[in-house]
């Protein structure tokens, strides 16, 4: 690889515009937390939420704290948008517009993942719900290029059968539209292993699956979720370094931690991101992508990630666009087409830097 001064430039160095610009993927997205603020507000109304016009007085009332909500309390605020998202065109809607505000935020890769089970109070079916949440992003995906798609998500909380339905439901879709299979929800007491039929399931069909876990538990849960559930992708990952055994063989067999800063620091997994491990990961040679979990509770995007990265670990350039290809890598892609996205990744990176003239910059040590 050949050097250029910019690979230097780090932390507040590094300026917001070529943040925006870099191309980037977000694989580990909940819809029911990223709805637009406003959106919430038009279909929480209309069920007789009283949703303020104020977006800070509503996230006070709806939403959880910014900073150190427990797990348990926080799956609770859940609630709140579930409710909202009950119908075919509330789900099109907002699948539609979190893929919409991710293109405009420099995504080029998106994996959207949620829990069809509970959107059926009012009469859709499984089928339906996925069929929704395809349509919205596929009318992004055709207008823009937009990769990805759905990852159905079972709970660590529900009856082990229904997350077997979920499996099958995602085998059913592989190809139109889905792209593989995940378990969330709180992980005390709930071990992923209770779920393995469903994740047999999708390794016997040959679909992906990722696993919450290490997120409010010990690196057993990690464990559990590789070696008795087939993880290949592991969602949070934070506790991961309790165990440096299993750290090096996630390392050596280059899983991918899909990594939500702003999410943990929300959820009070970490104290501040400044706790979190991921300069500690990336030093070991960790494969990490950064993603942005729920863009309503978390108030952030992909672009605010990356600032609250670089900033608080003093990342430089270099460092950042290699955790980026991470996310171009860690996709539910084939693999020629992921080759394919690296590649074009690699020459944006190229070209964002020659368009906002970092290498200059790098060389006269003026700030930008």
């Amino acid at each position: 690889m050949t050097y250029r001064p910019s690979d230097l430039l780090r932390g507040r160095a590094v300026p917001d515009a070529v943040l925006q610009d870099l191309p980037k993927t977000d694989l580990h997205v909940h819809l029911d937390g990223s709805l637009r603020p406003e959106t919430f507000r038009d279909l929480g109304r209309q069920i007789g939420l009283d949703v303020p016009d104020d977006h800070r007085e509503a996230r006070r009332r709806f939403f959880p704290a910014d900073r150190a909500t427990d797990q348990p309390e926080f799956l609770t605020f859940f609630e709140h948008t579930l409710a909202c998202l009950q119908t075919a065109e509330n789900l099109e809607r907002a699948a539609r517009e979190l893929a919409e505000d991710a293109v405009a935020h420099g995504v080029r890769v998106l994996e959207a993942r949620f829990c069809p089970l509970l959107h059926r109070s009012q009469g859709l079916d499984l089928d339906g719900a996925v069929a929704a949440v395809h349509c919205g992003l596929d009318t992004v995906a055709r207008r823009t290029g937009l990769r990805g798609g759905i990852i159905v998500t079972g709970l660590r909380t529900i009856d082990p059968a229904q997350s077997l339905e979920l499996a099958r439901l995602a085998v059913n879709w592989k190809g139109r539209g889905v792209v593989g299979f995940d378990l969330a929800g709180a992980e005390a007491d709930h071990p992923a292993a209770d779920h393995r039929e469903a994740f047999y399931h999708v390794m016997n069909n040959n679909l992906p699956a990722t696993c919450h876990a290490g997120e409010n538990f010990g690196p057993a849960s990690i464990h559990m979720a590789i070696h008795r559930c087939g993880a290949v992708r592991i969602g949070h990952g934070i506790r991961l370094e309790e165990d440096p055994g299993l750290l090096r063989y996630v390392a050596d067999h280059r899983i991918p931690l899909e990594i939500c800063l702003s999410s943990n620091v929300q959820t009070g997994v970490v104290r501040s991101a400044g706790e979190h491990p991921l300069r500690h990961y990336h030093e070991l040679g960790l494969r990490l992508c950064l993603n942005t979990d729920n863009t309503l509770f978390a108030d952030t995007d992909m672009v605010r990630e990356l600032r609250l990265a670089v900033d608080t670990f003093d990342l430089t350039l270099l460092q950042l666009e290699d955790v980026l290809l991470a996310g171009f890598k860690s996709a539910f892609l084939p693999e020629r087409t992921r080759r394919e996205l690296v590649e074009e990744a690699l020459a944006a990176f190229a070209r964002v830097r020659d368009v906002h003239r970092l290498d200059e910059i790098a060389i006269k040590g003026i700030s930008p």
